[in-house]
């Protein structure tokens, strides 16, 4: 791929999806839009963008394409028993509604995660969650709590199953009252707005195709989104440096978890 094919394309991209290629690692995106390519059997990319204007089921999957929504139930395990055990105590408040953000949700696995999580470990806690992803295609089969695949189910706990999901003939749907905790939206990282304060923001496996300095960009979104005292939740190949993270008034409490300072501490270490 050429610099110029690469330009027009992210031109399109950005014209079409709202999507900013520029954000993304260039080699990385640059190699699956060359597999797209060879996937899709188009000779060169102006036939390919020529077909994209005219095919409205193609110009679909190809935004689910560079949206990445590869997800699954307890994705990381290790991590969302520490979640459970370690995170959820230190934010648990029967005397008020938790908020809760999964940022990049995708077709909704790990939001209900968070779901299950927070009515099985904090029984009788009030709480909501917003779950959001640039994908409406996606979206939709959050909203509609499915239906998943065995391999997205894998690693749900056996007695979660029968207490949060149905079995449909095409495959498992999350029954309505844990449906019901969560609102999902269309929602972009780098430029939509954030209009709320949250005790928990989850945003897992995301951020590893932005450019380091969209990273810092997102980080710093979160950080001002989160409640003093409240926590974020990384992916685990995800990383920030200390010193962003002192700049943001986030403290690393364990391996993919940071938490907000006070506002006074944050003010001194350089606002959030």
């Amino acid at each position: 791929m050429t610099d110029t094919d690469y330009a027009i394309i992210g031109r399109r991209v950005l014209q079409l999806f709202g999507i900013d290629l520029g954000s993304y690692k260039s080699q990385q995106m640059r190699r699956r839009l060359d597999a797209y390519l060879v996937r899709v059997k188009a000779s060169s990319w102006a036939e390919y963008l020529r077909r994209l204007d005219a095919e409205a089921d193609e110009r679909r999957r190809f935004k689910d394409y560079l949206t990445i929504n590869v997800t699954s139930f307890f994705r990381d395990g290790d991590k969302f028993e520490a979640l459970r055990q370690v995170i959820l105590p230190q934010i648990v408040d029967p005397s008020r509604v938790i908020n809760i953000w999964s940022a990049g949700c995708s077709e909704g696995p790990e939001a209900y995660t968070l779901a299950m999580l927070v009515d099985t470990a904090a029984s009788g806690q009030r709480f909501r969650i917003w779950a959001t992803d640039i994908d409406p295609v996606a979206l939709a089969k959050a909203k509609a709590g499915g239906p998943y695949t065995p391999d997205a189910i894998a690693g749900v706990p056996r007695g979660y199953l029968s207490r949060y999901f149905e079995m449909t003939a095409k495959g498992h749907v999350v029954k309505p009252p844990i449906q019901c905790t969560l609102t999902f939206q269309e929602h972009n990282l780098l430029r939509d707005p954030v209009r709320d304060r949250f005790d928990l923001i989850v945003c897992r496996n995301v951020i590893i195709y932005f450019t380091e300095e969209a990273k810092e960009q997102i980080f710093r979104r979160f950080a001002q989104a989160l409640r003093p005292g409240g926590f974020l939740f990384i992916g685990t190949t995800e990383t920030m440096s200390l010193s962003l993270a002192r700049q943001l008034g986030l403290n690393p409490v364990r391996v993919s978890f940071y938490r907000r300072a006070t506002e006074a501490k944050a003010a001194v270490a350089g606002g959030a």
